[in-house]
């Protein structure tokens, strides 16, 4: 794949697709991507007015043919090395953000993490560290 989109449009496909996942948006998941876009670093400078118009592309990507395998190709091809890890970390945010992750978000951040070659020890600290964040009294 050629294609290209930026770093921030790749970040808010990751999370979008995990979001999706189980057909259902919740308004907590929504909630957090948009607090995510507007306090996360790698977001600075993102006018936050384009997240609808990026959910909505990622959205029309997904309904193709090979819709799924080809968002993730294009994730792993526009998040440099350096943010792999990050890419990750806020996807799982939106699968922790509503509290209860489902089969097919696991099966999403999976493949998310395939598709960006992620290491295991880097994958666990990640999830959990979400653990942690998210866990009730």
């Amino acid at each position: 794949m050629n294609e290209n989109v930026s770093l921030q449009e790749a970040l808010i496909y990751a999370m979008v697709m995990v979001s999706a996942a189980d057909s259902s948006m919740t308004d907590r998941e929504l909630h957090a991507i948009g607090e995510i876009i507007k306090t996360a670093p790698a977001f600075r400078g993102f006018d936050p007015q384009r997240l609808l118009p990026v959910a909505q592309d990622c959205s029309e990507r997904l309904q193709a043919e090979t819709g799924m395998a080809d968002t993730f190709a294009l994730i792993a091809d526009s998040v440099p090395l350096s943010y792999r890890d990050t890419a990750y970390a806020l996807a799982v945010e939106i699968a922790a953000a509503d509290l209860m992750v489902a089969r097919e978000e696991l099966r999403v951040l999976q493949m998310l993490r395939d598709a960006l070659g992620l290491d295991k020890l880097t994958v666990a600290a990640i999830e959990r560290g979400a653990q942690a964040r998210y866990r009730g009294a």
